[in-house]
């Protein structure tokens, strides 16, 4: 099954490859676990981008349904979290 990354045709080519490294940084959350840093930069750099709560909700959702994540859990994970690596369960 092909997977359709929500994305804006606003953004800049640049915009897109970082919105999409954010989503496959989300997965690694589930899949093989990833360094919360690097998760956080990531979110950071998504945030310039999609500075709008209601925009972000809407993406991750649409997301969420087709990689059966949280992208909410796995960001919230690495803001609290004090560990290293961060990684979760389906």
């Amino acid at each position: 099954m092909k997977m359709e990354m929500p994305i804006s045709f606003d953004w800049s080519k640049e915009e897109v490859v970082d919105v999409l490294a954010l989503y496959q940084a989300i997965e690694a959350v589930y899949s093989k676990g990833i360094d919360r840093e690097e998760l956080l930069l990531k979110y950071r750099r998504f945030k310039e981008i999609v500075p709008s709560k209601s925009e972000e909700k809407q993406l991750f959702k649409k997301f969420d349904q087709q990689a059966n994540v949280s992208s909410y859990k796995a960001i919230q994970s690495a803001i609290k979290s004090e560990q290293p690596i961060i990684k979760l369960s389906n």
